[in-house]
């Protein structure tokens, strides 16, 4: 998006909510797909999702009343960062879309299924990756305007899609065949005791 926006020469404002503070989630990212600082940054004090969201809203809306107010604010995917910021911007009552809209588990026990869900039926205008993200929408009845526009992630792997070429040429693995598991669902990692199938 950032370089979608870049590439047109629209002015935008980039802002860092905190909700990922560790650098190896965060900021080695911008680095390595060579995006520009953020003009805004916040370092939240809570861990605690409720009281992180409390706390970007807070510093979100601060932040948003001291500049020039934007005419939309666009979130991205399914975190607390995308819910905080989309309540923010519709208090303020900066219009609002969602890339990513539609996209469902169907699992609640996935906090991502309540943001996405959540900030879905009162967005203005929802970027759906795909047909069946749409009908998703459909189904559910929402109010905004549905556009389907495809999948930021694939965007950004053929955008970049060289550079890891490169690296792994770099790197040189010392096996012929291996693969690449990343755990990052709580449902996969918070439980200390292990399953019958681990």
């Amino acid at each position: 998006m950032i370089k979608e926006l870049e590439k047109r020469g629209i002015d935008f404002i980039f802002i860092h909510t905190g909700q990922h503070y560790d650098y190896e989630m965060s900021y080695v990212f911008l680095e390595q797909l060579q995006l520009p600082n953020p003009h805004l940054t916040f370092t939240l004090g809570n861990s605690n999702p409720a009281a992180q969201i409390g706390e970007m809203m807070i510093k979100l809306e601060k932040a948003l009343l001291q500049t020039k107010k934007p005419k939309i604010m666009l979130i991205q995917g399914d975190t607390n960062t995308m819910l905080a910021a989309g309540l923010t911007a519709l208090k303020l009552g900066i219009e609002l879309g969602h890339v990513e809209a539609g996209l469902r588990s169907y699992d609640w026990r996935m906090p991502e299924e309540h943001n996405r869900r959540r900030i879905d039926h009162v967005v203005h205008y929802l970027f759906a990756p795909t047909e069946l993200a749409k009908k998703n929408l459909l189904e559910e009845n929402v109010r905004g305007e549905i556009y389907v526009t495809g999948n930021t992630v694939i965007d950004a792997i053929v955008m970049y899609f060289d550079k890891v070429k490169e690296a792994e040429e770099r790197i040189q693995p010392k096996y012929d065949q291996y693969a690449l598991v990343t755990f990052h669902r709580a449902e996969n990692v918070d439980n200390p005791k292990p399953s019958a199938t681990s």
